[in-house]
């Protein structure tokens, strides 16, 4: 009796989960960083050091410092940032990919976009729309005055101060201006370091085995080549096994757990392939280890924060899960019996500390008796405790500061064609900031809706450090540079009535 005493008292404490409002099925992944990577969540003003596997969002922030190097996805899309550059995820949900760059260079190989999908990138001076899948790469210069567009394959819309102009396959864009921008189109220029190392990247997607089995839009299935191998085993069809575990090894045992609204609670596995198997699919134990089984191929795979059952085990103050099976979804029946909870170490048990701080979940496990995991009860799909603030950022205690941009890049206003949505505040009353709300980013546009004042030129006393020679922003194009006329942009369509999101089936 003491025991549903606690997790009665812990449950009354659990802020409401934002699934009630019917989260995104699609989130962007960080899935590769080379040096120094920062981040600051959409719900707390605080930058951090980035983390691999962390799931991206709407108002989300990443900065590269000088000499860094960054790649995310959102589906099959791969997005690159080099050195001194400053993102952010103005939007993105089911239909919409919506990017403010504000400093540096980004690359976009855009391998799928749907044809009720858009896909914009707001920079100072002008947006810039993917209207096909290709191969993108947008420059924007220390001052944000001067945007740089390269299309190496696909078709760009480019809007900003009166203009709108397309930039076909092949050609390069320089725009220069804020109120109203001047813009010269020529042949695309050569490549440069930080093309090649974008297009070295692409060559590994495309050469994935993996997309055999699994939807190319299930976010990490590039890294299962490397660390496992796919095998037919009935009744589950292809299935995945890692390589190179140790004895012991269980899904959701090796990382932390995360709060990122709206979701809730969130896992983050330390193995560099540890995404797709932890947000799609489900696990089996066959024969003599766990197995990966991605179920049904899926042209959209929904995305999961965690694909587990809670239970209550362990005593108050803990908390407890285990994977769900093939073919399971988690149901409020007490009677519900889940294929996982009997096998052996499959259910892990740590202190709540432990799991709220966002500390590694493998070296804080506690051992619990076989017996009284067969007896215990599932309490839900998520766990019945409240985040703190280390549950957002995942900084372990006395961790060294992450670098932060300049306020001047950060805060530069965008030029926005599409309206971004509101900023995201966090469910937890004490992760929001002073005045109930994270600072918006700012833009300008047709998607400003209401005017605001301009922001989008640094102090003059912030002084931003020159990116290396590869990295840097694109001069202008060769001498037969072609002036195209002015258009006034067109009017948005309505957007289209949000569909019901299928639950995922695997």
């Amino acid at each position: 009796m003491m025991r549903k005493i606690g997790w009665l008292a812990v449950l009354l404490a659990v802020p409401a989960l934002a699934d009630a409002g019917d989260p995104p099925s699609r989130v962007a992944r960080l899935s590769f960083q080379s040096g120094t990577v920062s981040f600051r969540p959409g719900t707390v003003e605080e930058w951090t050091t980035a983390s691999l596997n962390y799931p991206l969002t709407t108002g989300d922030h990443l900065w590269a410092d000088a000499g860094a190097r960054v790649e995310m996805h959102v589906g099959s899309t791969a997005i690159r940032m080099g050195g001194l550059t400053a993102l952010a995820i103005l939007n993105l949900d089911d239909r919409m990919t919506q990017l403010s760059l504000t400093q540096g260079v980004l690359g976009v190989h855009l391998r799928y976009l749907g044809d009720q999908e858009a896909f914009e990138i707001d920079t100072p001076n002008v947006a810039v729309s993917l209207l096909r899948p290709g191969d993108y790469r947008i420059d924007v210069d220390s001052d944000g005055n001067i945007t740089n567009v390269a299309v190496r394959g696909g078709e760009a819309a480019v809007t900003g101060g009166g203009a709108a102009f397309p930039v076909h396959p092949g050609q390069e864009a320089r725009i220069s201006g804020f109120d109203t921008v001047s813009h010269e189109v020529g042949s695309v220029l050569p490549p440069t370091n930080f093309d090649d190392w974008c297009q070295a990247r692409d060559r590994r997607e495309d050469q994935s085995q993996s997309a055999r089995y699994v939807s190319r839009e299930t976010i990490g299935y590039e890294d299962l080549d490397q660390y496992g191998a796919w095998r037919e085993v009935p009744p589950y069809g292809w299935v995945w096994t890692p390589a190179g575990v140790e004895a012991g090894w269980a899904p959701y045992r090796y990382g932390h757990w995360v709060w990122v609204d709206p979701w809730g609670w969130t896992w983050m596995d330390d193995a560099p392939w540890g995404f797709a198997p932890f947000h799609y699919g489900r696990w089996a134990y066959a024969g003599a280890g766990w197995v990966w089984v991605p179920g049904a191929m899926a042209a959209r795979p929904v995305y999961s924060p965690a694909l587990v059952a809670f239970v209550g085990v362990g005593g108050v103050g803990m908390a407890a899960w285990f994977p769900l099976g093939p073919g399971e979804v988690y149901r409020p029946e007490p009677s519900v019996r889940y294929v996982n909870q009997g096998v052996v170490g499959a259910v892990t048990v740590v202190p709540r500390g432990v799991f709220v701080g966002a500390r590694p979940v493998a070296r804080a496990v506690v051992i619990v008796p076989q017996r009284e995991i067969l007896q215990a009860q599932v309490v839900g799909r998520t766990a019945p405790l409240a985040p703190v603030r280390e549950s957002v950022l995942a900084r372990r205690a006395g961790a060294a500061a992450a670098p932060t941009p300049p306020a001047g890049v950060v805060d530069r206003a965008v030029f926005a064609k599409t309206a971004p949505p509101a900023p995201r505040v966090s469910s937890v009353e004490s992760l929001r900031p002073a005045g109930g709300a994270p600072r918006p980013v700012v833009v300008r546009g047709p998607g400003a809706g209401v005017a605001r004042p301009r922001n989008d030129r640094p102090p003059a006393a912030v002084q931003t450090p020159a990116a290396r020679p590869a990295e840097q922003p694109r001069t202008a194009p060769p001498a037969q540079v072609q002036e195209r006329k002015a258009e006034q942009p067109k009017v948005e369509k309505k957007a289209v009535k949000k569909t019901e999101k299928k639950e995922e089936r695997k």
